[in-house]
């Protein structure tokens, strides 16, 4: 219980990412946060009271982060949870070290090395792919670009929201639904 993840809201409801329950507990004894929704029936204990365990808490003060909105580190671990663990080519479920990156557009035509631009490929799709794009290469991508325009962050909490229903609201899954855009299950059906 005490390692579970609580989402952490910005004063402005924006999510800001996650934070461990042991913290989130600390935040808002300190009273720099509010309880937004709570973890079911879940509580946790000391020989003097109980505490109900947070799912979703929101900050009492606005913090600008628009400054320091750059993706986080981490990236490639990102990518690999963003796309599933799967080759974005062939669909093959593969472990991280069986995966590489691949940049759509290749950088030797003026592609970047940004999230946007680059997908998870088994290594014989990469190195069939070579220096093209999937276009020149007649190797269509299995996700849609709607998905690769999502921020890694926005991916990482979406992944998390799978096991907490609460946190669907707060993340504008609603409007938007990672699950469906998701070539794992476009590849199922």
């Amino acid at each position: 219980m005490i390692t579970g993840r609580v989402l952490l809201l910005n004063f402005s409801y924006e999510p800001l990412g996650t934070v461990g329950v042991a913290r989130a507990v600390c935040l808002w004894f300190r009273g720099k946060v509010s309880v937004e929704e709570y973890d079911g029936e879940n509580v946790l204990r000391s020989p003097s009271q109980t505490i109900n365990v947070p799912s979703v808490i929101r900050l009492r003060t606005y913090i600008n982060v628009r400054r320091r909105r750059q993706e986080t580190a981490m990236k490639r671990a990102r990518i690999y949870i963003r796309d599933k663990y799967r080759c974005q080519y062939c669909g093959d479920h593969r472990h991280a070290q069986d995966l590489t990156l691949d940049h759509i557009t290749p950088r030797a035509q003026g592609g970047e090395s940004t999230p946007q631009n680059l997908v998870t490929a088994c290594v014989a799709c990469n190195q069939r792919k070579g220096n093209r794009t999937p276009d020149q290469a007649r190797m269509p991508l299995l996700c849609s670009q709607k998905l690769l325009s999502i921020g890694l962050d926005h991916v990482l909490l979406c992944h998390y929201a799978e096991s907490k229903p609460e946190w669907k609201k707060y993340l504008f899954m609603e409007d938007f639904d990672v699950a469906a855009e998701s070539p794992a299950i476009r590849l199922a059906a």
